[in-house]
């Protein structure tokens, strides 16, 4: 037994030994995790061919020679010439183009942590950390858990569990029960009768009976001593956490927590990072560093490694910032008008400004004046007083009232407005605006608005007031709508000042056009497309492939001149949809026409992709 007890103590210190002796090799080999950009498969160093091929295309130059285009090698003399094999050998870099869609970049790379890293009794904790316009952001960390370390993780969490559990949640625990039945029993048979018997007994026949009340029998066989035992427990569940489990099993900010069994091999996780794209985010660096652990101790740090850089392609850097203009066409003259209700007294043609609300009215008239020429763009040539009376009354009568009130007002403000050209006129009665507030009034039935049309249509107005006057709601119009129709109508006749010809054209900035290019240039491309869409130019092209609307783009560039932008978004389009003809083609002609795509191509995924390839760039440049 002592034999057995021995072996296992030496074989506990030797596998003690073998965890520190690893960790010492990590140390001296400077083992690190590895971060590399992410593969959408893992192949081998050499990718087996089926059978030779060529990749070969067929485009038009720009003299019209037709041209193939093929994955092709220098020579020994320099010449190139095709490949028959694709080359075998695999090279990944540390950067990558990624392009942005709707305002938003994925980022995918691998972390791979290699095999001799593993180990049962271990735990990896890696982070990865976001570097862009000069900011650090830390992303979700990944923890790697051998299986025993994660067995003892799970362990103190047992023993914790079993902590609590012992906890006494029960009051009536906390009584001796057996104690006060033997009490009873024996001391007071008839109270412990009281156990089989079903009466109710009150808390006041109890003590009467007995001389002690319920609570001092039960506190006096109350456990004091369990209690204090149960509250320095309950007062010791954060510290007896602490003991227990001293690693948690984090949930929190952990994009991976895995348990690893075997360490035969190296561990890769593609990690995805969503980013939003800002103005100006050109590049995207991201590291990875971390540690080893044995229980809480850190036995190991694990070097940075070197940045994976990602450089950020927006379509937006396309789009065409120069000024839209609208052209305007101005008018010599202008014309402005407004409404006014000017009362009188019966049968007066005189302005009385202290009458009704006069005072006010003519004020709105004034302050409407010097709001039209205080800038001095305008000049006043005339102003045309139209006065109007209601129906009640002769006919003829009302013509020379609202005539003579026309000529009164007129000449009220023309006493203030020297060498501004009053004209008066007059409507007898306002038939017009009567049968427009008949219309709208809510209070009026569709039977009574029926009957005033059908006396509408009397000619003579004398004959027409007689008729409504018999109505029963004759007496509403004469209170209600007859006093809206005294009004007095100003048409103001302006000219610009300074200006001499009749219509001059002029062109402004389109501001609406121009805040749809700057959402644009500043992605937010939702805004763009509804501000965009009614111009069907380049920069709604631009707006639709940022949001991934393939058609629509193409359409509005299929009826747009041919130029060095519109091919190469031409190109992009189609190869998107899978066209690699047509959008080496469109590419070909972009970079001829501008040089300077043939840099940009680089930079966007759809295009970089015919660029490695075809090795156009190679072939022609």
């Amino acid at each position: 037994m002592k034999c057995s007890a021995a072996f296992f103590l030496a074989l506990l210190a030797l596998v003690s030994c073998g965890s520190r002796f690893k960790a010492e090799s990590l140390r001296k080999e400077a083992v690190t995790a590895q971060l590399e950009m992410h593969r959408d498969y893992s192949p081998p160093l050499e990718i087996p061919i089926a059978a030779e091929h060529r990749d070969t295309l067929k485009v038009t130059a720009p003299d019209g020679r037709e041209v193939l285009i093929m994955n092709a090698v220098r020579d020994e003399d320099g010449e190139m010439v095709a490949n028959d094999v694709l080359d075998a050998a695999v090279v990944y870099a540390r950067f990558r183009n990624v392009a942005e869609r709707d305002g938003k970049v994925d980022l995918r790379f691998d972390v791979i942590v290699p095999g001799q890293m593993l180990d049962s009794k271990w735990q990896i904790r890696l982070h990865p950390v976001l570097t862009v316009l000069g900011e650090d952001v830390r992303l979700d960390s990944i923890t790697i858990s051998g299986a025993e370390y994660r067995k003892a993780q799970l362990r103190g969490y047992q023993r914790y569990q079993r902590f609590v559990d012992s906890i006494i949640t029960d009051s009536a625990e906390f009584v001796r029960l057996r104690d006060l039945e033997i009490f009873l029993h024996r001391n007071i048979p008839e109270l412990y009768r009281f156990k089989e018997d079903t009466t109710l007994v009150s808390e006041e026949e109890f003590e009467s009976a007995f001389g002690v009340t319920e609570r001092q029998a039960l506190d006096h066989y109350t456990d004091r001593f369990k209690i204090r035992r149960n509250d320095r427990r309950v007062a010791s569940l954060d510290r007896m956490y602490s003991r227990y489990v001293k690693v948690p099993i984090l949930r929190d900010g952990i994009r991976l927590d895995t348990v690893v069994n075997s360490a035969d091999g190296d561990f890769i996780y593609s990690y995805v990072q969503s980013l939003n794209v800002r103005q100006d985010m050109s590049r995207a660096d991201i590291v990875l560093s971390g540690g080893v652990y044995q229980e809480d101790d850190r036995i190991y740090g694990i070097p940075e490694t070197d940045p994976l850089t990602f450089y950020i392609s927006s379509l937006s850097s396309l789009a065409d910032d120069r000024t839209k203009y609208l052209t305007r066409v101005i008018e010599r003259r202008a014309e402005a008008n407004s409404i006014c209700w000017i009362d009188f007294a019966a049968g007066s043609t005189q302005v009385d400004t202290s009458l009704s609300n006069n005072a006010g009215e003519i004020g709105r008239i004034k302050e409407n004046l010097y709001a039209l020429t205080a800038s001095g763009e305008f000049e006043l040539d005339s102003i045309i007083v139209t006065a109007s009376c209601s129906p009640e009354g002769a006919y003829a009568y009302n013509t020379r009232l609202s005539g003579e009130r026309s000529r009164s007002i007129a000449s009220y403000f023309g006493e203030e407005l020297e060498g501004v050209r009053f004209i008066a006129r007059s409507i007898p009665e306002n038939w017009d605006m009567l049968r427009s507030e008949v219309a709208r009034d809510d209070s009026l039935g569709i039977v009574q608005k029926e009957t005033f049309a059908s006396l509408m249509e009397v000619k003579d107005p004398d004959d027409r007031e007689s008729a409504l006057q018999r109505q029963p709601f004759y007496r509403y119009f004469r209170e209600k709508l007859y006093p809206r129709l005294r009004t007095v109508r100003f048409d103001f006749c302006l000219h610009r000042a300074g200006m001499i010809k009749d219509t001059v054209h002029t062109t402004e900035p389109d501001t609406l056009y121009m805040r749809g290019v700057k959402a644009l240039k500043d992605r937010d491309y939702r805004t763009a497309v509804t501000l965009l869409r009614p111009y069907n130019d380049f920069n709604t092209a631009v707006a639709y492939c940022a949001m991934g609307y393939n058609a629509s783009a193409m359409e509005v560039l299929g009826g747009l001149e041919p130029g060095d932008k519109v091919e190469y978004m031409m190109a992009l389009l189609c190869s998107r949809n899978s066209d690699d003809a047509l959008a080496v083609q469109h590419y070909l002609n972009a970079c001829n026409l501008n040089p300077a795509f043939v840099h940009r191509g680089n930079l966007d995924p759809e295009i970089s992709g015919l660029i490695e390839k075809y090795r156009l760039n190679e072939t022609f440049y």
